[in-house]
């Protein structure tokens, strides 16, 4: 079965549940017909007899995709993947979850069903690599030796930048993360009952580069949304920080993603760190950077009074990645650990026989699953042409995509580039898409995740 006849069964069911309408159905798969054609690999047909033992660290969006590319790659694939989980996360769905649109069981299945068939799946932790040597050492399994490596684990919620709350004490002093299956079950409820009474709402990202920079705005924008639904907008003060020196920084869409916080009233302000959660006053504390005309820098410390806060937790390379020396050294992408990777064709700047894919790739793009879907045809093209000795020629250009939920039915469809060029997929190109569509949401919320699970996991898309 095809991947658009994959795509329109699963859509074709929601439909017959009366999930979605006949209409909606056919919206959505004119939008997603676009994505699927874009992201099929028609050089698949051309398998490579080239041999060799690759290992793939990670078992996420970036890794099982890639292990089922490189099964339609390879004549005789030898592929052994890495990963303790259990579970395998839809994480772009953790959003709806924290604003009440999904159950907490809509977006995982079982890590087994995921696993692709024909590799070796190590269940367990890695603890550090020998790029040298040629082998990866686990917490229960040994070392495993390969020939190649893809480097696909991630990345780590640095909980000791935030002082005052940790990964047990989530939801505690009514403080929330969607980053998190169980944090986004407890936001929603939460989230509801600010509405409802009203109060402060505190919303900030990070400072870090981290997963998905539009989910705080999201959570804050639905917030807010349920607020209107309530008939309380005048009862709440909603307030933004970010750890950037703007809302949003790609010049298509932050125009009117500034002016629906404006419409909102709620203030933004820039270059915010948050610093610690005293989660029984309800008060946040952030270290916001002030540059003078002269270009002097002062810190000025904001405490904020709260009685509903959603945050992002400060990210990082994984330790074991800075302990193996694969890590960049120098640059703004040093200080948190982030895989030295050469941002077109994927290959770690030292090693040309490791990849680096997805989240943990020390690239100048956004951490989302749609980047990873793009890079995923690179990385497999690059990485077999290595294999057989060849250069990496494919070249990724920073695509990226973040469907920024402004309010229940309506997204803003942010699609671009390194350059924050838009880079609009057909037909959504048809549609003014520097403002919220009804269309995105539909794709967003029905389209997307079965495309993740019964395409891009087997690499089909």
């Amino acid at each position: 079965m095809s991947a658009e006849s994959k795509f329109e069964k699963e859509m074709e069911r929601l439909q017959r549940d009366g999930v979605i309408t006949r209409t909606q159905f056919l919206q959505i798969m004119a939008a997603a017909g676009a994505f699927l054609a874009l992201g099929t690999d028609k050089a698949y047909a051309a398998k490579s007899s080239v041999r060799a033992k690759i290992v793939i660290v990670g078992g996420g969006a970036a890794g099982i995709s890639m292990a089922s590319r490189l099964l339609r790659k390879l004549q005789s694939p030898d592929i052994t993947i890495i990963d303790p989980s259990d579970k395998h996360f839809y994480q772009p769905g953790f959003t709806l979850i924290g604003g009440g649109v999904y159950g907490k069981d809509d977006v995982w299945r079982k890590q087994e069903d995921c696993m692709p068939k024909g590799v070796k799946w190590v269940k367990d932790v890695v603890t550090l690599v020998h790029p040298t040597l040629n082998k990866v050492d686990t917490a229960h399994n040994g070392s495993i030796e390969y020939d190649f490596m893809v480097l696909a684990p991630g990345v780590k919620y640095d909980w000791d930048r935030i002082e005052g709350i940790t990964y047990k004490t989530i939801g505690q002093g009514n403080a929330h993360t969607i980053y998190d299956w169980r944090g986004a079950q407890l936001t929603w409820p939460a989230m509801q009952e600010f509405a409802r009474k009203g109060g402060r709402g505190v919303f900030c990202d990070t400072y870090t580069k981290h997963k998905c920079g539009g989910a705080p705005k999201k959570i804050s924008l639905l917030t807010w949304d349920n607020a209107r639904k309530e008939g309380t907008t005048d009862r709440i003060d909603m307030h933004y920080y970010t750890g950037s020196s703007s809302l949003y920084n790609v010049p298509h869409f932050t125009p009117r993603l500034e002016e629906i916080y404006r419409e909102r009233n709620i203030p933004v302000d820039t270059q915010c760190k948050l610093r610690a959660i005293d989660t029984h006053a309800k008060k946040a504390y952030f270290d916001q950077t002030i540059k003078a005309e002269d270009g002097t820098q002062s810190v000025k410390k904001i405490v904020a009074e709260y009685d509903f806060m959603h945050f992002m937790v400060p990210q990082c390379a994984p330790d074991f990645v800075r302990e193996s020396g694969l890590s960049w050294t120098e640059g703004s992408l040093a200080a948190d650990g982030w895989a030295m990777t050469d941002q077109y064709t994927l290959v770690h700047k030292t090693y040309s026989n490791i990849i680096c894919l997805g989240d943990c790739a020390g690239i100048p793009t956004s951490k989302t699953s749609a980047a990873i879907r793009k890079q995923l045809p690179v990385a497999t093209a690059n990485l077999v042409s290595i294999m057989e000795g060849g250069a990496p020629e494919v070249k990724y250009n920073g695509y990226a995509a973040c469907p920024i939920v402004t309010e229940y039915g309506k997204v803003l469809m942010c699609e671009f580039d390194y350059d924050k060029k838009e880079q609009i997929t057909f037909p959504l190109s048809l549609l003014d898409m520097s403002r919220e569509q009804w269309v995105a949401w539909l794709l967003k919320v029905y389209g997307l995740k079965p495309i993740y699970f019964e395409l891009m996991l087997r690499g089909l898309y």
